[in-house]
């Protein structure tokens, strides 16, 4: 296969690694992500919260404090 006017060859095939969800292509020179690292990369995640918070619209959070015109 040419490409271009330099004649370029074909680029290598990729291989292919068989998984229960399906054929994934693998990439030359990326290592595949262990499950330490997904372990890791989870415990080093900011914490969420459980259930909806209430927005912090008092105090100095209040967005709509700013745009009165008259303090009284």
């Amino acid at each position: 296969m040419r490409r271009g006017a330099r004649g370029m060859s074909a680029a290598p095939a990729l291989e292919v690694e068989a998984t229960p969800i399906g054929n994934q292509t693998l990439v030359p020179g990326v290592a595949p992500i262990t499950p330490a690292q997904r372990l890791s990369l989870r415990a080093n995640a900011p914490m969420e919260p459980h259930k909806a918070q209430r927005p912090a619209d008092h105090g100095l959070f209040d967005t709509n404090a700013r745009n009165q015109i008259e303090m009284f």
